[in-house]
């Protein structure tokens, strides 16, 4: 992955508040079970600019995290970068298939937008994992 396709790396951080600002909203609409006026036609009605505000600011922040450079950004982290996205996509379209094979309705619409997020996630996930076990490795081998 070539590195001018890169957030800078205080993105990271900006990332970090963006996510964390929506994450308490998603949980509560969510265990309130909160459901958006769906007979208001307007596409600027309060609900619906809520709910895409809500919905950009996770993915913006998850996008800057999950794209931002590292302190040092060097082909090995490079090649950790692009093996944990293959196999979160690979693992996202397989979870996608397997759960819309599954389900009907207003769950597949569920299982949609969770796509929206779900692959930016196991990818942060994924490459952290890769870059802890890396660091291991590296402080393991100096000692």
């Amino acid at each position: 992955m070539k590195e001018r396709f890169l957030f800078p790396y205080w993105c990271k951080y900006l990332g970090i508040v963006l996510f964390l600002a929506h994450l308490p909203i998603y949980i509560v609409k969510k265990m309130m079970h909160v459901q958006f006026d769906n007979n208001d036609p307007s596409l600027f009605s309060g609900q619906h600019i809520f709910y895409i505000s809500t919905a950009l600011s996770m993915v913006i922040g998850l996008l800057m995290i999950a794209f931002s450079k590292e302190k040092i950004e060097d082909e090995q982290i490079s090649q950790l970068r692009l093996e944990s996205l293959k196999w979160a996509i690979c693992f996202n379209y397989l979870l996608l298939i397997i759960s819309l094979t599954f389900t009907k309705g207003y769950d597949a619409i569920d299982i949609l937008r969770m796509n929206l997020w779900l692959p930016l996630m196991v990818f942060i996930l994924l490459f952290r994992w890769k870059m802890y076990r890396n660091n291991r490795l590296i402080k393991d081998d100096a000692i």
